[in-house]
């Protein structure tokens, strides 16, 4: 059986320590230890304070994002809510996130076989979703 591994997210993005931020104030991460500013023209990280979440890291490349993503982030936000409070709980999360610079595209309604989720970007553009 092989060991559990670590997972860490990367961004390709413009701006790394811009996207790092963003990051930061969504989910409540914070820099990880040793982290040196003076690398962040070409990389930033962030990670869970608790060290549950895994670790996101930023790194600069050349070309601009021009399709969906293929993989997303799922922000869990309604854990455990339906109808009116969960739709109510991602608006009020959306606003939060939209002052710290991320954009809000549609909400997708409940169905037969999911709840609802709201769609955002953050602030290069990266899909993300209010689950």
């Amino acid at each position: 059986m092989a060991d559990v591994k670590q997972v860490q997210v990367t961004f390709d993005c413009a701006n790394p320590r811009a996207v790092a931020e963003f990051w930061k104030g969504a989910l409540g991460y914070v820099d990880p230890p040793g982290y040196d500013e003076s690398d962040e023209d070409h990389w930033a990280a962030c990670k869970d304070p608790n060290g549950v979440g895994p670790r996101f890291f930023f790194q600069r490349v050349p070309e601009a994002k021009t399709v969906k993503n293929r993989l997303h982030i799922d922000v869990r936000t309604g854990v455990g809510m339906v109808g009116d409070e969960r739709v109510a709980a991602l608006e009020a999360e959306a606003t939060r996130l939209e002052a710290l610079g991320a954009r809000r595209l549609h909400l997708l309604p409940a169905d037969e076989e999911n709840e609802s989720c709201l769609v955002m970007q953050d602030v290069e553009g990266n899909e993300f979703c209010l689950d």
